[in-house]
Parts: structure tokens; C-alpha cells; sequence
């Protein structure tokens, strides 16, 4: 939420929902609770704050009652060992936006955010008064500093003196803005009239300052003068640094060093330039910008910097080191000054002793340097400078700094270039695989000049060719992105060198015992020197990870294969992920389940590095193992396509596959590719009987759920039973688990609820025990789906909810996903419209934030049921258009698509009255999924077929109503729809014919083949 108090005290929620607040004395804790965001306030610090000297005589109690009763309509507000906290960010709050935002230079945006006098509504309260006047002369400040750059508004500031004739300073600013142009007399008037003024009503004479300005104004100085711009020429506009920028014009404030550390190619030149011209000193021409980049030699240092400035110098400075020291000291010691040292990478001794003497001998000093480490010196105040931000699957991606600065340069040199479906995707992989470099963007930005935006992410595997079209002003080392690698790397000790190249196998970083165990055995050392030379990044996690830039690995790759030395280190990369994939396997079902997942998550770019190497050199032992070792993981993250990608590429090597390995990747493969659809009953068997006679079932727990599925779906009963009893004599705990997960599917099927229920109630508690959160949410949503069948929607509605946090808290997008489709949709059925509504939309908000497009049709799917079941038949056609239309071209749902949109378009229909049309659809349903033998299903698709016939007047629906509660065993007592039947046509008698007599019969009645 958001809190303003830069005029009434207003609150909105995230959606931009105003709130309302509350009584005043309600609005006046809000108000100062979110004076300091984000840190607790004292109960004594504010009862004083909001009773002062006459507090209530149970003042805790009050308080108490006060917090209650904002709680209820602002929950962020924690109570904590300090005190009371309300838990929003800073930039939540109006009045520390404006506070960055003035910090930043950007007083236009900081003062659009004043809606009047500051806390407005609350100034009653003790602590309001203080609080306000600071607001206002920060406001008042603001605009003053507002009138400091920039062509002189003497209008606005003639207005501004009028509102307050006493402000010296602002009086100050129109006699000079007077003065420049050429209204001395006008400026005079001015002062006179503050002077008179001062001494009426105040007693007191002009300032020392604004008597300066008079007598500068007396004697002519004040005339325009050209400013002095001593900074590089700014050719192009700054984009993607206002973090940044507001951060070091804050460290300039309390530091007198400022050097800003990062990568080359990262913008630290344009960002120290752009808070040079941004700083106050910069319009009164007291700033300076020494370039070091050409200077070769530290003793040429001083000589170098004493160029920048514009003063006469006696003799040879590079000769003189002494006297030039001397001469930029007197330079800059003449008033406040700004001094930029830029680019000190290569002279880091000399440039650290230059700037720790300057700023000893001129106090009034302050400077920022720019390099690609630390200057290590006493007083000095790092910023890093990194990548820009970069999207990560989210569907708008135009507020990320890479995408800005990238389409800001591509409009420079292909006018009309934009953002929009055609060039998204490009833009969204450039930004990423260029990991957000400012420098690389630009020149991807250039080739656009002679490339597609196609071609150019076609060759960013050779983006060392790619990227040669800098500008041809520039340093030479800055003009190619393989300039501004090798700048950095030839500032490295061999030491450092050999570790930097091995580190280079890594494509997803390392911690410090990969690190160790691959490239080097004592590497810390080294490690956090190239951390220091921006060469690694180092993120912490629970152990600190380490990691390049892809730019920089790229070429110590490229240094790796020069050094003979690529195939060792290879190897023991791939033994070592292949040994920490097995080890950590066995936990993935296990209490320790989120941990292993964590460190998978971590290593999956790693491992499947390891893969495709193995796979390339056709090792089937070892590719085996990496697929093993990490199959399960894949499961339970919902990634399915890598998963089943991965296993036949391993079964593709043939005859080199062990044969417990590869009958074990058969049996995966083929449960992967059968589903939506069932396999084939003999072959199916014949897999499973490999899994058996190569011993790969005491292996592999994982076929304790794969080998009784796959006989199920196959419709091989007796085979999946035998698999269920082979699984439950096992040793292993969680395949005793995974059996009676399977077998509830068994007695599902055959119409044995209650058997099923015990099945998958023993299911979900052994998968507990064991700590499989996995398998609990799996469990959880199949006991919703049957307890919703018995009519108790707010049972099935806590199930589904609780199966949602598990899947949420493994981060297993499709489980996440199907899970909270299906909340939806019970919430459709419990005719809570509004709670549907929002889990779609929440659905909807995480597949764009994770870019799973599959999953998006799914949660499109979902909302068409939910906005047909609240009425609007014409949203959820367009919704069931929408979804075949995009679901037909992803191999994942296979025939799924027409059985489901066969469904969906019956009720529709049904709901518009177009009986014939419903009829039609619910007959292809009926087919299809009769042909694949799902009883619950089939099941749905009946009490469909009756609600229809029983539209058109036909006596078979409350036969069809019979024949769905045969197929089941019990009728949907959860659909509305369902239970309005029942109502109307009674309950329906119980038929003695089987499930196949059933199965014939309903599809006699829709008029499909029996053959």
C-alpha cells in the first residue's frame, strides 16, 4: 500500500483502491507511524506524540485500541520488541519519495507529489507541528533549488518572493535572475524592499550572503556569463540510474571520496558524469574531470590531471610532480570543488595516493572516482555499478532499465523502432543474454542500423563479432565488446588469470566449495580478488555464490580452451555435479525437500551444462546419472518438457545405457509422452516388465509411482496392481506412500470412493512422515476434487488452499498453478463469484511473473468456467475461442484441447439455449473420453448430457443422472448444477448393471459407435 501526507492523509492500496482510514485520531497514528517506515516507534514515542502533555489515564490501552482499529483496514502495521511498525517500504510513503527525489536532482517529480499543506489533516496532533514546518521549508527548499538551473522563471520567482517576502535566499535568486537579464534597478528594488522589510518587522539587517548579492549586483558582476562546462560532451539522454544517482548525491553528502566500482561496459563514466552536472558546484563552474584511461605510467598521474584544468603552468608538469600537486591543490582549494578522476583500474596505487593527499591538503574537496576496484583508501564510500535491471519472465517488461536504455539507442538510429508483440521476445533476450551491460546494449542497439532485431539475437553466440559498432569517438578499448573485456583482463596477475578461466564451466556461478573442487584447491584468496577487480559478483545466499558476467565468461572461456587445460577441468566439473546431483536426489523426498530443491535451483544451469556435455561426448554412464540424479526435481518443479527432453536424449545413446538405467528411462518416457492421451497396453507392459527383470525397481523409487500409473493408464488393472503391491513391500517409505497415492487412483476408477478415500488418506500421512511436501499437495488436491463430490464446497475450498501454500512454498509452478485453478473454480461452484474471480487473477498474475505459458491456457481455461458459472456466457466463449486457438499448436495438452473445449462450449451453449449445439459438443466429449477409459471424467460429462436432455424435455436425464452415479459412485454433488437436477428430477435409483453395460448404454444415448 501507499501512504501520502504531503496534504490529507490518503491511503491506497497496491491496485491504486483508496482506503478509507478512518477518525482523525486514527489518521494522526497512520500519519506517524509512516513518518518512519519500516522501523518501530516507541508505544512511549507515541502516546507523547499523539496526547502530548494530557494523555488519557490508561494511555496503552488507547494505544492499543488505536492500533486495533487501523489494523483493520491497514494489516501492515506489526507490533515488535521496539515498538509499533508499519512494514512498508520508504518509497511507500509520499514524503520520503519526495525526500529521494529532491536528493536526486529531480524536483519536478518531488514536488508533484505536494497535494497541499503537509499533514493537513492531522496538524492537531503534538507531534504534527514540527513535523510540517520541516515538510514545508523542505518544500520551500526544494523549489528554491528548482530555480537554481535552468533558464531563470522570473515571473514564478517574483510570485514565490511575494508569498514570502522574508526568504533572503529566495530574494537572493531574483536579484541574480533580474541582474542576468540586465534589470539591475529591478534587483536593487528587490533588496531594499527585503532590507526594509527585515528591519520593520524583525529587527534585524540582511544576511551576510544576500548582502553579497547586492554588492554584486552593485558592481555589475551579476551579468549573464557563459558557465564553465568542463565534463564530457553528452551526446545521448541518461537512462536506467536513478537508484544510483540518488545514491551517491546522498554519499557525497557525508563522504568526500566516492568511487563508484563495476564491470567494464557498466556506465560508470556516464553515471559519474551525470551526478557531476547534476551537483550544485557543476553551475557555479567548480568542477572537474580528469581522464586517466590514456595515462600509461603512475608517475604521469599528476600531469595528466593537472590538462583538465584551465590554468597556466611554468615548465614540464610530468617533470614537476611536486609543484603540479601544488598547483591543482591552490586550483581546487579556491572554494568548494568537484574533482572526477576517471577510469583508475591501472593505476589503483598511484591513483589511491593521489586522492588521499589531495583530500588531506584541500579540505573543501570532494571527488568521485570511477574504476574497477576499490581505491582502498581511508573516507572512501563505494557505490557499485552494476547491470541494469533485466526482466525474468514478466510479461510487461518496459519498465526494466536494459529495456529503456536499449530502446532509447535503438530510436537513436532506427527512428519508429518500438516495443510490441513482434519485437518483445528479441528485446527480452538481448536485454538478458547481455546480462543488462549498458555498453553491449548500445552496440546491439547500433547493429540495428544493418540487422533485423531477429538477426541480431540469432549471432549473440558470437557476440564478440557482433558487437564492433561503437562510436568511433570513443576510447578504442570502448568501441568493441572484446576491447572492454581485454582492458580488464590484462590488469590481472597470471594467478588471477587461471582462476578467472576455469571459473568460466560455471554458467550459473558457484559457491566456494565447487569453486575449490573444480578450478582450484585454495581459491579463496584468489577468488576475492577478482571480486575486487569486478571480474566475479559475488550474491549471498545461505553460502556465497560466485559468478561472471555471461560477456566475461564468454571470453575466459575462450582464454580456457588457449590454455590446454579445458578438458581437466571439464571433467572434474562434470564428476562433480554428477556426484552432487546423486547426493542430493535421495533428499528431494525427504524433510529435507526445500533445501534440496533450493540447491537445485541454484545448480540447474550447472548440471544441465554437464549434461549436454556428456551427451555430446556420448558418456551414457555419466548423462544417466545427471538425468537420474535430477529427474525428480524437474517433476516437482513442473518443469515436465526438460524432463522428458532430457530422458530420451539419454535413451537415444542406445546400447552404451546400463540396462536397469535404461529400462528405468523408458518406463519415464513413456508415462511423460502418453499423458494427455494412455499408452499402449503392451507396450506399456512390456516396459514395466523390463523395470522388473533389470532390478530397476529396487533401484529408482520413483517407478513406485511411474510403473502403477502406467499400468493404469494403459487400462491394465491387474497389472497395476500387482505394481501397487510391489511398491507396498518395499523398504522405502515414501514408495509405500506413492502405492497408496497410485492405488486411490485404482479404486477411483472402479467405483470404490470409500476404498479410495482410506487409500489416499494413508497416502497423505506417510507422505508427511516423510517430509514430501510434494506428494502432501498432490494428496490434498485429489481429496478436494472427491470431497467436493459430496456437496461440501468450504471443505474442498480449505483443502485446495492448503494443497496451494505447499506447491507455493516448493515454488512448483504447474502444482502452484493447477492448484489454484481449481480453488477457482470450487469457489464458482460455492457461488462465491468474487473469491473466483480473484484466485483467477492471482493465477493469472503468477504465470506472467514466471512467463509459463503453458500454464496461462490452463488459468485461461479456468476463468472461462468461472465466468460462465457468474453468468456471461459471451466472455467465456470468447474466453474458450481464445484458449483452442492457442492451445492447439502446444504439444502439452495434446487431445486434451478438443475433449476439454468440447466440454466447456457444451455449457455454453446449454447456458445461451442452444440445446442442439450443447448436444453435439457433450457427444464429442462423451467419446473422447470414454476412449481413454477416465471414469471420473466420463462421469462429468454425463451429469452434463442429463442436465441437457432434461432442457430439451427427454425422459433419459434422470436415467443419465443413474448412469453418472454408476460410472463415479456418487453424483457431483458439488456442481449447482447437479444439485438443481437432483432437486427437480429426485434422487435416481440405484442401477445393478456395471460399469460397462453403463459405458455402452450412455454412449447409445449419444449417439456414438459402440464397435
Amino acid at each position: 500500500m501507499r501512504v501520502a501526507l504531503l496534504g490529507p492523509t490518503t491511503v491506497e492500496a497496491d491496485d491504486g483502491t483508496p482506503v478509507d482510514i478512518g477518525g482523525a485520531r486514527v489518521r494522526m497514528l497512520l500519519a506517524r507511524l509512516a513518518l518512519d517506515p519500516g522501523r518501530p516507534v516507541p508505544t512511549t514515542t507515541l502516546i507523547d506524540d499523539l496526547w502530548g502533555e494530557q494523555p488519557p489515564a490508561d494511555a496503552s490501552n488507547a494505544l492499543q485500541s488505536l492500533v486495533s482499529r487501523l489494523r483493520k483496514v491497514c494489516p501492515d502495521v506489526t507490533l515488535e520488541p521496539g515498538g509499533y511498525r508499519l512494514a512498508i517500504a520508504p518509497d511507500d510513503v509520499d514524503v520520503h519519495r519526495f525526500e529521494r527525489l529532491r536528493a536526486a536532482g529531480r524536483l519536478d517529480e518531488a514536488l508533484e507529489l505536494w497535494r497541499g499543506d503537509a499533514l493537513a489533516d492531522v496538524r492537531e496532533a503534538p507531534f504534527a507541528q514540527s513535523a510540517a514546518a520541516r515538510l514545508d521549508e523542505a518544500r520551500l527548499s526544494a523549489e528554491e533549488e528548482r530555480f537554481t538551473s535552468g533558464e531563470p522563471d522570473i515571473a514564478a520567482l517574483t510570485a514565490m518572493h511575494e508569498k514570502h517576502p522574508l526568504r533572503e535566499r529566495l530574494a537572493g535568486l531574483l536579484m541574480r535572475a533580474l541582474c542576468a537579464q540586465s534589470r539591475q534597478s529591478d534587483a536593487l528594488r528587490v533588496y531594499e524592499g527585503v532590507r526594509r522589510r527585515l528591519a520593520d518587522e524583525l529587527g534585524v539587517d540582511p544576511s551576510h550572503e544576500l548582502r553579497d548579492v547586492h554588492v554584486a549586483a552593485l558592481r555589475g558582476e551579476l551579468t549573464p556569463r557563459p558557465s564553465v562546462d568542463r565534463l564530457p560532451v553528452r551526446l545521448t539522454s541518461f537512462v536506467g540510474r536513478d537508484e544510483e544517482l540518488a545514491q551517491i548525491t546522498g554519499q557525497l553528502g557525508h563522504a568526500r571520496l566516492v568511487t563508484l566500482v563495476g564491470p567494464g561496459g557498466a556506465g560508470k563514466t556516464r553515471l559519474a558524469t551525470e551526478v557531476a552536472a547534476r551537483h550544485p558546484l557543476h553551475a557555479k563552474g567548480r568542477v572537474w574531470f580528469a581522464a586517466l584511461a590514456g595515462v600509461r605510467a603512475p608517475e604521469d598521474l599528476v600531469g595528466a590531471v593537472l590538462s583538465a584544468f584551465d590554468v597556466a603552468f611554468g615548465g614540464d608538469p610530468l617533470r614537476r610532480g611536486a609543484e603540479g600537486m601544488n598547483r591543482i591543490a591552490e586550483v581546487l582549494g579556491a572554494g568548494e570543488s568537484l574533482l572526477v578522476l576517471d577510469n583508475c583500474e591501472h593505476l589503483i596505487g598511484a591513483a589511491a595516493e593521489f586522492a588521499g593527499d589531495l583530500l588531506r591538503r584541500v579540505p573543501n574537496l570532494r571527488v568521485i572516482a570511477t574504476s574497477r576496484e576499490p581505491l582502498a583508501i581511508d573516507g572512501e564510500s563505494l557505490c557499485p555499478v552494476g547491470p541494469l535491471s533485466v526482466p525474468n519472465g514478466q510479461a510487461d517488461v518496459s519498465g526494466f532499465g536494459s529495456v529503456r536504455l536499449f530502446l532509447d539507442r535503438a530510436n537513436a538510429v532506427k527512428p519508429g523502432f518500438r516495443l510490441d508483440e513482434s519485437t518483445v521476445d528479441e528485446v527480452r533476450q538481448i536485454c538478458r543474454r547481455l546480462d543488462g551491460m549498458p555498453l553491449a546494449l548500445e552496440l546491439a542497439a547500433a547493429r540495428l542500423r544493418s540487422m533485423t532485431i531477429r538477426q541480431i539475437t540469432e549471432r549473440l553466440d558470437d557476440r564478440f563479432r557482433l558487437l564492433t559498432s561503437g562510436s568511433r569517438t570513443a576510447l578504442p578499448r570502448q568501441r568493441t565488446l572484446r576491447a572492454v573485456v581485454e582492458w580488464s583482463w590484462d590488469l590481472l596477475t597470471e594467478e588471477e588469470r587461471q582462476l578467472a578461466r576455469r571459473l568460466s564451466v560455471f554458467p550459473a556461478g558457484a559457491d566456494l566449495a565447487a569453486i575449490e573442487q573444480v578450478c582450484h584447491e585454495d581459491a579463496l584468496y584468489v577468488l576475492t580478488s577478482l571480486v575486487e577487480k569486478s571480474i566475479v559478483d559475488v550474491t549471498e545466499h545461505d553460502e556465497p555464490r560466485y559468478r561472471m558476467l555471461e560477456t566475461i565468461r564468454v571470453y575466459a572461456a575462450e582464454q580456457l580452451d588457449a590454455s590446454g587445460e579445458k578438458r581437466e577441468v571439464v571433467d572434474r566439473f562434470r564428476q562433480y555435479y554428477r556426484a552432487l546431483a546423486g547426493r542430493w536426489e535421495p533428499l528431494t523426498r525427504t524433510t529435507r525437500q526445500l533445501e534440496a530443491i533450493g540447491m537445485f535451483d541454484a545448480e540447474q544451469d550447472n548440471i544441465a551444462a554437464a549434461l549436454r556435455g556428456a551427451l555430446d561426448d556420448r558418456d551414457a554412464a555419466l548423462a544417466a546419472d545427471l538425468v537420474g540424479g535430477t529427474f525428480w526435481y524437474w517433476l516437482v518443479k513442473g518443469d515436465n518438457e526438460r524432463a522428458e527432453l532430457s530422458v530420451r536424449d539419454v535413451l537415444a545413446l542406445g546400447s552404451d545405457l546400463p540396462a536397469d538405467l535404461a529400462a528405468s528411462f523408458r518406463a519415464m518416457h513413456l508415462i511423460m509422452t502418453a499423458i494427455p492421451g494412455a499408452p499402449e497396453t503392451v507396450q506399456a507392459a512390456d516396459v514395466i516388465e523390463d523395470c522388473v527383470r533389470t532390478g530397476a525397481t529396487q533401484k529408482y523409487p520413483a517407478l513406485s509411482i511411474a510403473l502403477p500409473m502406467l499400468a493404469f493408464l494403459s487400462q491394465n488393472r491387474e497389472l497395476a496392481r500387482r505394481e501397487v503391491a510391489r511398491a507396498s513391500a518395499s523398504e522405502d517409505a515414501w514408495a509405500r506412500a506413492a502405492a497408496d497415492w497410485a492405488l486411490s487412483f485404482i479404486l477411483v476408477d472402479e467405483g470404490d470412493l470409500d476404498g479410495a478415500e482410506v487409500a489416499r488418506d494413508r497416502a497423505y500421512e506417510q507422505f508427511m512422515a516423510v517430509g514430501d511436501r510434494w506428494g502432501s499437495a498432490m494428496t490434498l488436491g485429489m481429496k478436494a476434487a472427491f470431497v467436493s463430490h459430496t456437496g461440501d464446497n468450504q471443505a474442498a475450498i480449505d483443502l485446495y488452499q492448503r494443497g496451494l501454500d505447499v506447491a507455493l512454498e516448493l515454488r512448483s509452478q504447474d502444482d502452484a498453478v493447477q492448484q489454484q485453478w481449481r480453488l477457482a473454480v470450487e469457489y464458482a461452484r460455492a457461488g462465491d463469484h468474487e473469491s473466483a474471480a480473484r484466485e483467477v487473477a492471482e493465477a493469472e498474475q503468477y504465470v506472467r511473473d514466471v512467463g509459463n505459458d503453458q500454464m496461462s491456457l490452463m488459468v485461461g481455461y479456468a476463468k472461462a468456467e468461472v465466468r460462465l458459472r457468474a453468468g456471461h456466457a459471451a466472455e467465456a466463449r470468447e474466453l474458450s475461442t481464445r484458449f483452442k486457438e492457442s492451445a492447439t499448436i502446444s504439444a502439452v495438452f495434446g487431445s486434451y484441447v478438443a475433449e476439454w473445449s468440447a466440454i466447456l462450449d457444451a455449457r455454453i451453449a446449454l447456458e445461451e439455449g442452444d440445446l442442439a449445439e450443447a448436444e453435439a459438443r457433450a457427444a464429442v466429449a462423451i467419446g473422447m473420453t470414454s476412449d481413454r477409459g477416465d471414469m471420473p471424467d466420463l462421469a462429468t460429462v454425463t451429469e452434463l448430457l442429463a442436465h441437457i436432455r432434461h432442457r430439451q424435455g427427454r425422459d433419459s436425464a434422470a436415467r443419465l443422472l443413474a448412469l453418472a452415479q454408476v460410472i463415479r459412485g456418487r453424483l457431483d454433488l458439488g456442481d449447482p448444477d447437479v444439485r438443481r437436477l437432483v432437486a427437480e428430477l429426485g434422487e435416481p435409483g440405484q442401477l445393478t448393471i456395471g460399469k460397462a453395460e453403463a459405458l455402452r448404454e450412455l454412449r447409445e444415448e449419444a449417439g456414438i459407435s459402440t464397435g
